[in-house]
């Protein structure tokens, strides 16, 4: 099963633009993330609908930050791509008359549920200026990442 890297992605970009505050095509972002523009163009009009990037179209158009980092949760760009699935296990058979069964998927529901909502939690409070920050203690200087980081 192929895992969804919407949110990493996505992340990864946010923090790029936070640190250069110049307009990206999506065809930059594309390739900073190893991925189709059309994608890049898609994920970034939902955050753009959120409020938390803004556009230009045109020649020297592309996407811009617009929002501050310091009111944005991970738990926010988390929903506005969607809510991709956190886990790629799943029940086996929810229709299933043999109770062995049900005990196993009820057992790992529970488990699974729980976990999720100890992730949510934490995405709700993680600010992304919290990522900016670590990302400041890990580079030297204040200029761009940009030009250190090939992706």
């Amino acid at each position: 099963m192929r895992t969804d890297n919407r949110l990493f992605r996505i992340l990864h970009a946010l923090l790029h633009m936070a640190r250069d505050t110049r307009v990206y095509t999506s065809e930059e972002l594309a390739k900073m993330l190893s991925t189709n523009a059309v994608i890049v163009r898609r994920t970034m009009a939902s955050l753009r609908e959120e409020g938390y990037v803004h556009s230009e179209k045109g020649h020297g158009g592309g996407w811009q930050l617009s929002c501050d980092l310091d009111k944005v949760t991970l738990l926010d760009i988390y929903q506005a791509v969607g809510k991709p699935t956190i886990f790629n296990i799943g029940v086996s058979d929810s229709q299933s008359d043999c109770m062995i069964e049900k005990v196993v998927n009820d057992s790992i529901s529970e488990a699974m549920n729980e976990a999720e909502s100890l992730i949510l939690k934490k995405f709700g409070d993680t600010k992304l200026s919290k990522l900016g920050n670590k990302l400041d203690k890990l580079l030297p200087g204040n200029s761009s990442s940009s030009s250190r980081h090939k992706r």
